[in-house]
């Protein structure tokens, strides 16, 4: 999980939100990732779908068997079925995401008898780290944009 928050830190420190993942193999890294939807203007650039496709890269396969996912928030509904469709087979992950989380918080598409593939669950992984991650970057968003506004109407005086 240390090396997802190293992903996470990466996407903060270019301006995206904290978020980071890594795939691991037999105790090998081999898949890294962190969001870059705002960098690529791209909605699919989330941090486990660029950790999942370093790994098929790197694997030179689109099956990820006996992997394991490590990621700082709660899975979406899109990345979820990357993970299934990848065959990961276990899912770590840090903070809930309560507004679209998919791996036990909204819903749990990663334990759904009723799809082909399902994966272990593990939650709440430096879940206090992981979130204040998050929180510190919304914040400083909101004190930046809060900033600018005054900044705005200050010189249109």
């Amino acid at each position: 999980m240390r090396e997802a928050i190293h992903e996470a830190e990466k996407a903060s420190a270019i301006g995206e939100v904290p978020i980071g993942a890594v795939v691991v193999l037999d105790g090998k890294i081999i898949g890294r990732g962190h969001n870059l939807r705002e960098t690529s203007q791209n909605a699919v650039t989330h941090a486990e779908m660029m950790a999942i496709q370093d790994a098929c890269h790197n694997q030179n396969s689109w099956r990820l068997q006996g992997a394991e996912l490590y990621v700082t928030l709660e899975p979406c509904p899109m990345c979820s079925g990357a993970i299934l469709l990848s065959r990961i087979e276990r899912v770590y992950y840090g903070a809930k995401d309560p507004k679209a989380g998919t791996a036990g918080t909204l819903m749990n598409l990663l334990q759904d008898e009723r799809f082909n593939h399902m994966c272990e669950v593990e939650s709440g992984l430096l879940e206090e780290e992981t979130g204040d991650l998050l929180t510190h970057f919304f914040r400083e968003l909101r004190k930046r944009k809060k900033e600018e506004k005054e900044s705005d109407s200050n010189s249109s005086l």
